[in-house]
C-alpha cells in the first residue's frame, strides 16, 4: 500500500495553513508555535530551522526532540476520524497537531489545549 502523501509533504507547506486557520479566528502565530512546541519539544529556534529546511512531515516528527507525555489526552475528531483511533503512528501525530490547532482556532483556552 502506498504511503499517504501528507507524510512526504514539507512541513513548511502545512505550517502557513495552521497559522492562517488560527489567525482567521483571532489567534496568533505565536500561539500556533506554542502549540507545536508543546507537542513536539522543539524550541522556537529549532522550529524555525525545521520550517526553513522544508523537511517532510515524516522528518519533522521523526526529528522532534520529545513528544509531550500527555499526548494520550488529545482526543476528539478531525476530518471525521477520532484521533485516538488512528492506527498509523505518524498519521496519529499529524492528527494530534491538527486537533490542537483546531482547538486553538475554536477559541479554547491555551491552558486547556496544552492539557
Amino acid at each position: 500500500m502506498p504511503e499517504h502523501r501528507i507524510f512526504s509533504m514539507a512541513f513548511a507547506k502545512v505550517y502557513p495553513a495552521y497559522v492562517a486557520k488560527a489567525e482567521r479566528k483571532g489567534r496568533t502565530q505565536a500561539e500556533v508555535d506554542q502549540v507545536i512546541t508543546w507537542l513536539t519539544g522543539y524550541d522556537d529556534a529549532s522550529l524555525a530551522n525545521q520550517i526553513a529546511a522544508e523537511v517532510s512531515m515524516r522528518t519533522f516528527f521523526d526529528d522532534a526532540p520529545a513528544l509531550h507525555p500527555h499526548t494520550a489526552l488529545i482526543k476528539g475528531v478531525v476530518c471525521g476520524v477520532r484521533v485516538e483511533d488512528v492506527e498509523d503512528p505518524l498519521m496519529q501525530k499529524i492528527r494530534w497537531l491538527d486537533k490542537l490547532v483546531d482547538e486553538l482556532a475554536r477559541g479554547k483556552a491555551m491552558e486547556k489545549i496544552l492539557r
